[in-house]
Order: C-alpha cells, then structure tokens, then sequence
C-alpha cells in the first residue's frame, strides 16, 4: 500500500511569464520516463528503463530533503501541461551549485528552457541566498548553450563530465541578472 509524501517538506513555487515552477507529483513521473526513454535524455544521463527513471525521478524529492533546494516541475500555465524541469542542483560530487533543465521533447524549441532558467536562477538568488551559479552542459549540447547564453552566462572551462567533456557557463551574478532582466 502507498505510503503519503513525507510530511514537513516545504517546496515553493514560483512562476514566470509563461510557466508555474512547482513541486513535483507522481503524476509527473510519466513525462520523466518518456524523456528519460528518449535519446535527447543522453546529456542528462539516459537513456534509460523506467526502472532508473524512478530513481533519477525519486532523487529530485531527495536533493529537496537534503540540501533545501532542488529541481522543480515545469507546467504550462495556459493549460497544466507538464513540459520537463528545471531548478537548483548540487548533488555530492558536483563542482558547485548549478542551474539545470531539461525539457521534454515536444515542449523544445519553445523558449521554455530560458523562461524556466532565468526563474530558477533569479529563486537561487533572491530566495536561497545564492551568490553565484553554473550551468554545466555536455560538449556537442548546442541548444543548451544557446539558453546559457540566452541567460548571460559565459564558458568558463571545460571539464571532464560523463565520459565526454562539459562545458562550465558561469551565470552573472545577482545585480548583473537583474540588470540585464529586469522583472
């Protein structure tokens, strides 16, 4: 029998233009597995069953338990849709905080991911106190260079990442970011 979700666990929300940044829910989990099914998951770590995808999917409510901030559920506001995620990522072993995303497949190519990106890093800053943030992106994943460049944000290095190398986009800090993207 299914347990309830842990109890005393505070995620928030927050929303831009276009999108609701929210906790996630089981219902969620489909969409997850769907993406991490898809070769397109391949710089986030898929593909892969959906037995995986549950832990990889399990791990977002872990990171928000352990380290107080984490990854959120992107929703289209027009209609609820679920489109992928985005948030705050440091798990062990990271070289330091980071601003992720990932979209599904369908909801690419939209502009969401730097709707998405810039909401999670404008929370980094104003909410949990964050003084500065990477995106670290796979060599040879141009369309999330093009949304770390969207965001202001500069190569820094490249570093060994997942059998490959990646790319380390150093975002501007929080007075550049508000600067250059006023609310």
């Amino acid at each position: 029998m299914p347990q309830a979700p842990l109890s005393g666990l505070t995620i928030p929300s927050f929303e831009s233009e276009r999108l609701r940044l929210r906790p996630f829910a089981e219902a969620d989990f489909e969409g997850m597995a769907r993406f991490f099914a898809d070769p397109v998951s391949a710089t986030y770590g898929g593909p892969c069953g959906r037995d995986e995808a549950w832990r990889k999917f399990a791990a977002y409510f872990g990171h928000w338990a352990l380290r107080g901030y984490g990854p959120w559920a992107l929703e289209r506001k027009a209609d609820g849709l679920f489109l992928g995620l985005s948030g705050l990522w440091f798990p062990e072993g990271w070289l330091e905080p980071e601003i992720t995303w990932a979209l599904l497949p369908e909801a690419q190519g939209q502009g969401y991911a730097t709707e998405a990106a810039r909401a999670a890093l404008r929370a980094a800053y104003s909410d949990f106190g964050w003084r500065s943030a990477v995106s670290v992106i796979a060599s040879g994943n141009q369309t999330s260079v093009q949304v770390a460049e969207r965001l202001g944000a500069t190569l820094e290095r490249i570093i060994p990442f997942r059998g490959g190398e990646g790319l380390v986009y150093r975002h501007l800090g929080p007075e550049a970011l508000e600067a250059s993207h006023p609310h």
